[in-house]
């Protein structure tokens, strides 16, 4: 017969339950590298189309179009990436390409991500003096000056992607292998702490530059008085360019950082493993939002170039024509 202590040390201890380091991963819906796939297909016809349109029609590029051509050159970075990840979540969250892939996957992810928001930030603020300061002298209308920037952006994205290159390696849990998974529990604090950099200083503070900018913009359009057809026609793209510019940053980035943050930090604290499953879905899910990027990012290019637009129309007339 049972002791009345040991009833009571029996009843007195709370249920067991899973941390997020005994947490399994979840088996992916099929939706999302369904998605993945759409929209790696849309984004592979348009960049190609914009590149095409960029590198053969338009033979005298303004300042502004070193920059749209870097955005392009980003988006062209995932060409050989996304095919990877879509065989990895369809088969069940497995890598089977080996560790030094799964590295240049997530040094191509994070390039491709920051370099997205860089360069749509400096759009930005190369738009606001186009606009604002149309008649001032100022080095950012220099070709030249932008010509450097845009290697100086580059190389700051190889020397922020090497640390992740470096760190974030294949993990083997539950009898598969991971490759940039939120289960991985190695080096959980690094994780966190470098995400709160890349949140604040590489994300927030980007974010926070181009929606000043455009706001400032957005007031001085409005103000305009444009009697003339080209001076309406500016105005409209303008701002159609301005909330193309702010969904990109809302829809394709927002998500991602949110839920990456959440992720960490359920690992670094050891929550619950319900907490880090609410949250797994949602992880994977941003990155076919931040997907959908690469299919909005050609709408700034028709909305701030003149020459892209009139390059494109006129190719579309001669596809038609074709069939």
């Amino acid at each position: 017969m049972e002791t009345s202590s040991q009833v009571f040390e029996a009843t007195s201890l709370p249920p067991t339950t899973n941390t997020s380091t005994d947490c399994k991963p979840q088996v992916l819906p099929p939706i999302i590298p369904t998605l993945l796939s759409i929209l790696f297909l849309a984004c592979l016809v348009l960049n190609s189309a914009s590149l095409w349109i960029f590198w053969f029609h338009i033979k005298h590029w303004n300042s502004g179009m070193i920059l749209q051509f870097n955005l392009v050159l980003m988006d062209a970075l995932l060409i050989p990436i996304v095919p990877l990840m879509v065989a990895y979540f369809s088969m069940g969250n497995s890598w089977p390409f080996g560790q030094f892939l799964c590295q240049l996957k997530v040094f191509i992810l994070s390039t491709h991500l920051y370099g997205s928001i860089y360069f749509l930030t400096l759009i930005s603020i190369h738009r606001y003096l186009a606009v604002v300061h149309y008649s001032t002298r100022i080095f950012w209308k220099q070709k030249s000056f932008l010509k450097k920037l845009s290697l100086l952006i580059w190389f700051v994205l190889c020397v922020q992607g090497l640390p992740i290159f470096i760190i974030l390696k294949t993990s083997f849990l539950n009898g598969s292998m991971k490759c940039l998974s939120i289960h991985q529990s190695e080096l959980s604090s690094l994780y966190l702490y470098y995400n709160i950099f890349l949140v604040t200083v590489c994300f927030l503070l980007p974010f926070s530059i181009s929606l000043t900018c455009y706001a400032l913009l957005g007031a001085n359009i409005v103000k305009m008085n444009s009697t003339s057809l080209r001076g309406r026609v500016m105005k409209t793209k303008s701002l159609q360019m301005i909330m193309v510019s702010l969904a990109i940053f809302v829809i394709c980035f927002v998500p991602l950082h949110v839920s990456r943050t959440v992720g960490v930090i359920v690992k670094y604290y050891n929550m619950p493993c319900e907490r880090l499953l609410e949250v797994e879905i949602a992880y994977y899910a941003s990155w076919v939002f931040t997907m959908v990027n690469g299919c909005l990012n050609p709408l700034i290019y028709n909305f701030a170039s003149e020459k892209f637009n009139d390059s494109f129309s006129k190719s579309l007339r001669k596809f038609q024509f074709l069939k």
